[in-house]
C-alpha cells in the first residue's frame, strides 16, 4: 500500500516539473507527459506497470478528445472551408498516406504496415500547431488558414481510419464484403444516433438543467460521453467514433459551451495520461539500437509532409509563400499518429520496432514543431524570393491608402477595441489608420469605409507603407504581449519618438511591456476593477464628485501619463475651449543638442511647467530618473503641459 502511493507520488512529481519545465521553455505540456511516461514506464525506471488498465485509462483520454473535437464540429464552419478541407486536407491525407506508406511496404515488405504507418504520419498535431498559430496571431492569416483547414480533414479522417484498421489486420478472404459490412454499420448507427439523438438530447438535457446542479450536469455529461462510446463500441465500431457522435450531437444545443467547460478538466488529465502511456511504450534499448532507422523515419516524415503540403497549396492556388509556412507548421506528427499506432500495434499489424522507430519520429518531429513555426517566416524569406513581388503589391495598396494621412494614429488590430477607439478618434476629428490580420473582418470594415486593410504591424515594410514616419501615435489594441513585444521593437527601429500604447488583460506583463519600451500600458482588469468599484461606490451613497476624485487619484498613481488630464472640475463640459489643457510630447535628443550630457535636475524644466513622465533610452524605457539622471544622445524625453510650455521646453532641450 505504502509502496504504491510512493510511486504515485514520484510519477505525480515526475510529471509536474516535466511539464513546468516545458512551459518554462515554451513548449507544449504534451511533450512533458511524454517524458514522465518514457521515464516512469518500463523503459527505464519502471515506476508505473505498463498492462491493460493502463491502456483502458489513456483510451478514455482519446475519448475525451475526440468528444471535444465532436463538440466543435460546425456544418457551417465546414461549409465556408469546404476548399481548404476537402481540397488541400483530403490531398495531403491520401497523398502522405500512399507515399510514405509505399516507402515503408517497400522497406518492410509489408502492405499492411505501409497503410497503418503511412496512416499515422499522416496525422500532424492539432493541439501543437492550433496553440502556437493562436499565440502568435496567425490563426486569420492565409497559411493559418491552411493549416486549420488540413488540420480539420485529418480530425475527420481518423474516424474512417479507427474503422479500416481492424478490418484490414482481419486478414479475411472477403476483405471488400467486410468493408462494405462495416460501412453500412457506420451508417445505421450514425443515423440511428443523428436522428433520434437529436431529438432526444435537448429534451434530456432541459430536463438536467431545470434541476440546477452543477455536479448533476457535468455527472450528465459523463454519461452522454460515455454511454453512446460504449455503445458504437458494442455495435463493433469504436468508443473515440462514439464520443465524436456524442460531441456533434450536443454541439447542436445551447449547452455546448458550458458542456465544454465541464469536460475540460476531465479531458486534459485524462489526455495527459494517454501521452503518458504513450512515452511509455518508447524502449531505451530499441530506441539505440534503431537510432538509423528512427533518423530515416523522421526525415520520411518532415521531407515527404513538407514537399506534399508545399505542393498541393499552390496547386489550390496558394502563395508560395503562405503555402510554404503552412507546410513547415503541419510537417511534425500529431497526437492522432501515437492513437493509430497504438491501434496497429494491438492488431499486430506492425512489429514492436517499427511501432518504436515510428513513435520515436513523431515524438521527435513533435518536439522540432515550436521552432519550425517561430521561424517559419524567416525560412520562406530565406528559401523563396519570387513572392515578394505579390507581397510588394498589397504594401503598395496600403501606401496608396496613407498617402494623404498625416499626424494620425495607427490602429494595431481592429477588433472590438480597435474598433472603439477608432470611433473615439472620429468623434475627435483625428485621423487613423488600422491594420488587422482578420481577412474577413478587414473586409467587412473596408466596405463600410473604414480605413482598415489586412498587415501585419510587427514587419518594417508594413508600418512604413501605413505611414509610421509620420504618424503621431501607435496603438496595439489587441492583448499579446510577444506580438506586441515584437511591434514596439520594429516601431522604435523606425522612430525613436513615436509614443506606443499597449493593451493587456491584467498587470502580469506591463514591467515586460515597459522595458520594452511602450510608452503607457492599459490593464483591462485595472479598468474594469475600477469601474466596478465606482458603480458600487455610488450605490452605496458616496457623492459622484469624490467618486471621480478617487477614481482619477488611482489612474493617476497607476499611469503616469494621465497624470494632469483630471485637473479641475469633475465633468466636462461642453462648450469648453480645452485647446490649452496639458498634453503629452515626445523630445528626441539628437546628436549636438544642448540638454546632452546634462542632468535633468539642471535644466529645470518644472519652472516652465513642464514634467518629464518619462525617458526612453535605447529602445528601453527607464523605470526610475532622478534629477541628477545624465541625459544621453539620442534619449527621447515624453513631456507632459501645455502647449506653449512645451515649445519652450523643446527649445531649451535641444538649443539652450
Amino acid at each position: 500500500m505504502h509502496h504504491s502511493l510512493l510511486l504515485i507520488v514520484l510519477v505525480l512529481l515526475i510529471a509536474v516539473l516535466a511539464v513546468t519545465a516545458c512551459r518554462s521553455l515554451r513548449v507544449p505540456p504534451m511533450l512533458g507527459y511524454l517524458v514522465v511516461g518514457f521515464l516512469a514506464g518500463p523503459g527505464v525506471m519502471n515506476l508505473v506497470p505498463q498492462g491493460a488498465e493502463t491502456e483502458f485509462l489513456g483510451e478514455i483520454g482519446i475519448v475525451f478528445m475526440m468528444f471535444s473535437i465532436g463538440l466543435e464540429f460546425s456544418l457551417a464552419k465546414l461549409n465556408a472551408m469546404r476548399q481548404l478541407v476537402f481540397g488541400v486536407g483530403l490531398a495531403q491525407v491520401v497523398l502522405t498516406l500512399l507515399a510514405i506508406g509505399g516507402i515503408i511496404w517497400w522497406l518492410s515488405g509489408s502492405a499492411l504496415a505501409g497503410f497503418a504507418v503511412g496512416g499515422a504520419l499522416a496525422m500532424s498535431s492539432t493541439a501543437i500547431v492550433s496553440k502556437l498559430l493562436s499565440e502568435r496571431l496567425e490563426m486569420s492569416q492565409p497559411h493559418g488558414q491552411l493549416a486549420i483547414g488540413v488540420l480539420l480533414f485529418q480530425d475527420l479522417a481518423v474516424v474512417p481510419l479507427l474503422i479500416l484498421l481492424p478490418a484490414f489486420a482481419a486478414n479475411s478472404d472477403h476483405l471488400w464484403a467486410d468493408l462494405g459490412a462495416a460501412a453500412l454499420k457506420v451508417v445505421v448507427v450514425m443515423s440511428l444516433l443523428l436522428v433520434f439523438g437529436q431529438r432526444l438530447m435537448r429534451p434530456w438535457f432541459h430536463l438536467v438543467a431545470r434541476q440546477r446542479s452543477g455536479e448533476l450536469f457535468t455527472i450528465n455529461v459523463l454519461l452522454v460521453t460515455l454511454g453512446i462510446a460504449y455503445l458504437t463500441q458494442r455495435a463493433g465500431l469504436s468508443l473515440p467514433l462514439g464520443a465524436f457522435v456524442a460531441g456533434m450531437l450536443i454541439s447542436e444545443t445551447e449547452y455546448r459551451f458550458q458542456v465544454e467547460e465541464d469536460i475540460k478538466p476531465f479531458r486534459d488529465i485524462l489526455l495527459g495520461f494517454f501521452f503518458v502511456t504513450v512515452g511509455m511504450k518508447l524502449n531505451v534499448g530499441v530506441l539505440f539500437a534503431r537510432a538509423g532507422d528512427i533518423g530515416v523515419m523522421l526525415l520520411l516524415l518532415l521531407s515527404v509532409k513538407l514537399v506534399i503540403v508545399y505542393g498541393i497549396g499552390r496547386a489550390f492556388g496558394h502563395r508560395a509563400h503562405d503555402s510554404l509556412k503552412g507546410a513547415l507548421a503541419l510537417a511534425q506528427g500529431g497526437e492522432f499518429g501515437f492513437v493509430l499506432l497504438a491501434l496497429s500495434g494491438s492488431l499486430h499489424l506492425i512489429d514492436s520496432p517499427l511501432e518504436q522507430s515510428a513513435l520515436a519520429a513523431i515524438v521527435m518531429s513533435m518536439l522540432a514543431a515550436p521552432f519550425l513555426i517561430q521561424y517559419a517566416d524567416r525560412i520562406s524569406k530565406r528559401l523563396i524570393k519570387q513572392d515578394w513581388a505579390l507581397q510588394a503589391v498589397d504594401l503598395h495598396q496600403i501606401l496608396v491608402q496613407t498617402m494623404a494621412k498625416d499626424e494620425h494614429v495607427i490602429i494595431c488590430g481592429y477588433g472590438r477595441s480597435g474598433q472603439s477607439l477608432a470611433r473615439l478618434l472620429e468623434a475627435e476629428d483625428i485621423s487613423f489608420f488600422a491594420l488587422d490580420l482578420d481577412p474577413e473582418r478587414v473586409r467587412e470594415a473596408g466596405e463600410a469605409g473604414d480605413p482598415v486593410v489586412f498587415g501585419d504591424a510587427g514587419k518594417r515594410e508594413v508600418l512604413m507603407a501605413a505611414g509610421a514616419m509620420r504618424a503621431k501615435a501607435v496603438v496595439i489594441t489587441f492583448a499579446d504581449t510577444h506580438a506586441s513585444e515584437r511591434i514596439i521593437h520594429m516601431v522604435h527601429e523606425l522612430r525613436r519618438d513615436l509614443p506606443v500604447i499597449v493593451r493587456t488583460i491584467d498587470d502580469s506583463d506591463m514591467a515586460r511591456l515597459r522595458e520594452a519600451g511602450a510608452d503607457e500600458v492599459v490593464a483591462e482588469v485595472m479598468e474594469g476593477s475600477l469601474m466596478l468599484a465606482s458603480h458600487a461606490l455610488m450605490v452605496l451613497g458616496v457623492p459622484m464628485s469624490r467618486v471621480l476624485r478617487r477614481i482619477r487619484t488611482v489612474r493617476e498613481q497607476r499611469y503616469s501619463l494621465f497624470t494632469g488630464f483630471f485637473r479641475g472640475g469633475s465633468d466636462e463640459m461642453d462648450g469648453v475651449d480645452d485647446s490649452d489643457q496639458p498634453r503629452l510630447y515626445s523630445v528626441q535628443l539628437v546628436a549636438g543638442a544642448h540638454a546632452v550630457g546634462m542632468p535633468l535636475g539642471g535644466l529645470k524644466l518644472d519652472k516652465l511647467g513642464v514634467g518629464v513622465r518619462g525617458i526612453r533610452r535605447r529602445n528601453i524605457r527607464l523605470a526610475d530618473f532622478a534629477a541628477d539622471c545624465e541625459l544621453q544622445e539620442d534619449d527621447v524625453l515624453v513631456l507632459l503641459g501645455r502647449p506653449a510650455a512645451l515649445a519652450q521646453a523643446e527649445s531649451l532641450l535641444l538649443q539652450g
